[in-house]
């Protein structure tokens, strides 16, 4: 058991988790003018997957505009 985590670690991982959702963002923005289905819907699952780390993540912060994250 690696014990917890402190709101300064939490806040580092929210802060990469949304540079990496916004990255995905933009490249599924892009590619969907192109014919690059395939890599487009990664970019989106990936955006979309990151969503859930973002809401818990928040959540944990004890961000009071989050609900639960399972609910």
């Amino acid at each position: 058991f690696m014990g917890l985590r402190t709101e300064n670690e939490i806040e580092l991982m929210l802060d990469k988790a949304e540079r990496k959702q916004n990255y995905h963002r933009t490249m599924s923005e892009k590619l969907r003018k192109t014919e690059h289905m395939k890599d487009m819907l990664f970019h989106m699952r990936n955006y979309k997957a990151l969503e859930g780390v973002v809401k818990a993540l928040r959540w944990a912060l004890g961000d009071k505009n989050v609900e639960h994250p399972l609910e």
